[in-house]
């Protein structure tokens, strides 16, 4: 395999951005935010439907649980089970939530590294969450929702077969910024949530997210500005979970990142940074950057004790 170019062990990569934008300071940011979704939306039919690619050759079963029943329609948690699985196991658990601006996506973007994981020997796990697009929510429910979902795979720890106390959290651009939410942000539960449950995850492994939305008019359902509620990075304490984050140098939000992991480190903190070189936001959906960061993950979660063995993805020749 060539050798890998990475700052601080990071890989290159692309994504064009193809969704209208607001105009104005918000630009170059919701710009960033709607790229990181695997498939922008506005796109033709056919490269809507065309499939990502797999990650492993393992057979790996799926099935689906409703984990929440809203007005807008019923949350769906897409479940990837190791081969081997049964409900007495006591697994790690990955729960990815997919990007696109807090307004588009689909579970789809993270169904490979669902299954990836599930080949390894995790239950993997990629979320339903109400959007813009096609609930008509605003980004605090976002937020709700993806709190909901941990609350709920906890909750379910038996049925399952998954360890709750081994639970990481995981997404791409805004759905990296609702696993971060969860470990991070104080409020934004459902009043139907039992709240003795925690949302907090043990780690975060985090696809370019935002972290630090003051000054981006980020408003609530209300229309309350919750920029600062919504930044995980200003509420980062001494304990926080370990943090895996990938950024490209290119992304407006690397900053974020180099100020989160900053920040982190500094309150003792395990907090890796991988930053891609010259590369721009969302560039891990595509190959071959999916399997170089995928393998890093793989790495990552070995380190914490949630994988044995050798990563089995390859990074292809280039990565």
């Amino acid at each position: 395999m060539a050798k890998q170019e990475w700052e601080e062990q990071g890989c290159a990569g692309s994504e064009t951005l193809v969704t209208p934008v607001p105009s104005g300071s918000r630009r170059e940011f919701v710009g960033a935010l709607l790229c990181g979704a695997a498939v922008a939306p506005r796109i033709g039919r056919a490269q809507e439907a065309a499939p990502r690619p797999r990650l492993t050759t393992a057979g790996i079963r799926s099935v689906e649980h409703r984990y929440k029943q809203t007005p807008q329609g019923d949350l769906l948690l897409h479940c990837f089970l190791p081969p081997g699985w049964n409900a007495g196991d006591r697994r790690p658990v990955i729960v990815f939530f997919f990007g696109g601006g807090w307004r588009n996506g689909t579970f789809a973007q993270f169904v490979p590294q669902a299954e990836y994981f599930a080949a390894r020997g995790i239950v993997g796990i990629s979320a339903d969450y109400r959007i813009l697009s096609r609930h008509r929510t605003t980004p605090d429910r976002c937020v709700e929702d993806a709190r909901s979902a941990l609350r709920w795979v906890r909750a379910h720890a038996t049925d399952l077969g998954v360890d709750s106390e081994r639970l990481i959290a995981s997404g791409g651009s805004a759905g990296a910024h609702l696993a971060a939410a969860c470990a991070f942000l104080p409020g934004f539960d459902d009043p139907a949530d039992t709240r003795s449950i925690s949302c907090r995850p043990n780690a975060l492994v985090l696809y370019n997210p935002a972290l630090d939305l003051i000054g981006r008019g980020i408003l609530d359902g209300a229309g309350k500005d919750i920029s600062r509620e919504f930044s995980p990075t200003h509420f980062v304490e001494k304990g926080a979970p370990p943090t895996l984050l990938f950024f490209g140098t290119a992304d407006p939000l690397a900053e974020q990142g180099r100020a989160f992991a900053a920040k982190s480190r500094a309150l003792g903190n395990r907090a890796e940074l991988e930053l891609a070189a010259n590369m721009s936001h969302g560039y891990f959906n595509r190959p071959p950057w999916l399997q170089a960061t995928t393998r890093r993950a793989d790495e990552f979660l070995a380190s914490l004790g949630y994988l044995q063995g050798k990563p089995t993805v390859v990074a292809p020749d280039g990565a």
